[in-house]
């Protein structure tokens, strides 16, 4: 046997849902790129699931599903009220609010194709609910009822705020959904596969995957990027800060990745979008900092930014709290959780890798009485 720390460069499994080729990132094919700057992030829910691109009936069709299933049980709203409200993240709320609706759910493990089918339609179109309704009863706000009549992403920015979002709030959120949605066989995508190929269900499938993403290596970088930022404060305070960090190889959240060589292909598109609304909200010096970053660390590290990086300003600039970044990131990933935990499904086998052994070699058990 042959070990790879952190599975690196080992394939683990095929899949249709999507590819990182040549630093090209794919949805069944369609480059991102594309799919950042026409699709909406409902017609990429449609693609991850069914390989395809939704014609017009198959988008409402979809749209309507997903209205539908808005709508949390009261007993999940009614256990917000009961978390220690100061101590909790929202990651471990989400966490277990959705392992918390799967008990009321009559077909969590009704295992058919069908109703697994459903289920992610209705996992889906709670986590945005779950996120808002959470962050409006910790700061002792009632949730805002969802509206059928809006996307998803206008629909998140509407329940979290009260408020109807403006339209390029709702394309910034539709094209950070869309960059996020799935990534081919990341950290929390294998766990959500390694969880239901044991045949465990849906509901257990999506909070391992949760669990995975909540740590600061994977779905909790935008966040720590933010408290960069933040402890930044000035454009003057860039250099010394990072130079600081660099000198004592203290890691700069946001840069690098594993499978990248040249770049994220999807750091771009939230860079456009960082620098159109902070320049709109007055906040210019965000994006102005960000650049500095980014200039500096590509400069010194060869590291170019990651789809973090300038996620965690656009975040800020739409009035979003900065440790509801990370929930965020599972509203539009679940989409792609979604997609491989089906697949999985359909073409099940146990995971089960090997350890290569480090520990002594064959001892002989001695009594309690004679160990030293």
């Amino acid at each position: 046997m042959t070990t790879a720390r952190g599975l690196e460069g080992v394939v683990a499994t095929t899949s249709s849902v999507s590819s990182i080729i040549d630093d090209t990132l794919t949805y069944a094919g369609y480059n991102i790129d594309d799919l950042a700057e026409n699709a909406s992030f409902e017609e990429v829910v449609y693609l991850l699931w069914h390989g395809k691109l939704p014609n017009q009936a198959e988008l409402d069709e979809l749209k309507q599903q997903l209205a539908d299933n808005y709508d949390l049980p009261q007993e999940v709203l009614n256990h917000f009220k009961q978390y220690p409200i100061d101590k909790v993240h929202p990651m471990a709320a989400l966490r277990t609010a959705v392992s918390l609706i799967g008990l009321y759910d009559e077909e969590a493990d009704d295992m058919s194709e069908e109703a697994n089918y459903r289920k992610a339609v209705r996992l889906q179109a709670k986590l945005p609910a779950l996120v808002t309704a959470f962050a409006r009863v910790r700061k002792g706000e009632e949730p805002v009822a969802p509206r059928k009549d809006l996307s998803l992403a206008a629909n998140f920015l509407y329940m979290l705020s009260g408020k109807e979002p403006e339209d390029i709030a709702v394309e910034a959120f539709n094209k950070a959904l869309v960059l996020h949605a799935d990534h081919e066989l990341n950290a929390s995508t294998f766990t959500a596969r390694v969880c239901v190929a044991t045949l465990s269900d849906v509901y257990s499938g999506v909070t391992a995957a949760i669990g995975a993403l909540k740590g600061p290596l994977h779905g909790g970088a935008n966040e720590q990027v933010m408290k960069m930022l933040t402890e930044i404060g000035s454009v003057d305070n860039v250099e010394p800060y990072i130079l600081n960090k660099l000198n004592n190889k203290e890691k700069i959240m946001g840069f690098g990745h594993r499978v990248y060589r040249e770049g994220d292909p999807r750091a771009k598109h939230l860079k456009e979008m960082s620098k159109k609304l902070t320049e709109l909200t007055g906040s210019s010096e965000l994006y102005e900092m960000s650049v500095q970053i980014e200039e500096l660390v590509t400069s010194q590290k060869k590291l170019p930014p990651n789809v973090d990086f300038y996620s965690a300003s656009v975040y800020h600039s739409l009035g979003i709290e900065h440790d509801l970044f990370t929930p965020i990131f599972a509203v539009s990933r679940v989409s792609g959780w979604l997609a491989h935990i089906l697949e999985q499904y359909a073409n099940n086998r146990l995971i089960r890798p090997r350890a290569e052994y480090t520990g002594p070699g064959m001892q002989k058990f001695v009594p309690i009485s004679e160990r030293a």
